[in-house]
């Protein structure tokens, strides 16, 4: 059975809530429900920080036993040096999610430090974007 992790950054932990005509007004947790019951071949996990370390400690701790990962990593996408360093330091494939689409958002958020060590980008298909990062390992 393939180990897939979802693991959102900063601020994603308030889906539902936060800017809903940014990011919808579905929560996270009933979304990632019905990703597990439409992926039940897949061992699917679910990891959430507002803190670079612990995305960082957890991209470490399983970047050599799962088979992908998929993260979105909020604000750190556009600030965090270290965490593109850990996906370059890791084995496992990690495919970089974005709910809205971040080249029809503020100029900041057009660059990523996460890309280059990443397998790919999906961006601006709302919630959907997870289950796309998530097919492209199957």
């Amino acid at each position: 059975m393939k180990k897939i992790i979802i693991i959102n950054g900063p601020n994603l932990n308030l889906l539902g809530v936060r800017e809903k005509s940014v990011y919808g007004d579905r929560d996270f947790q009933s979304y990632f429900e019905e990703l597990k019951a439409e992926y039940e071949q897949v061992e699917l996990t679910y990891f959430q920080s507002n803190h670079e370390g612990s995305i960082i400690d957890k991209l470490h701790e399983i970047g050599f036993s799962y088979h992908g990962i998929v993260l979105n990593a909020g604000a750190f996408t556009h600030t965090s040096l270290a965490i593109g360093d850990a996906i370059a330091a890791i084995q496992t494939p990690v495919v970089e999610v974005h709910i809205s689409n971040v080249h029809q958002r503020e100029d900041f958020r057009h660059h990523s430090f996460l890309a280059k060590n990443c397998v790919g980008v999906i961006c601006g298909f709302g919630l959907p974007s997870y289950r796309l990062g998530l097919q492209s390992f199957l």
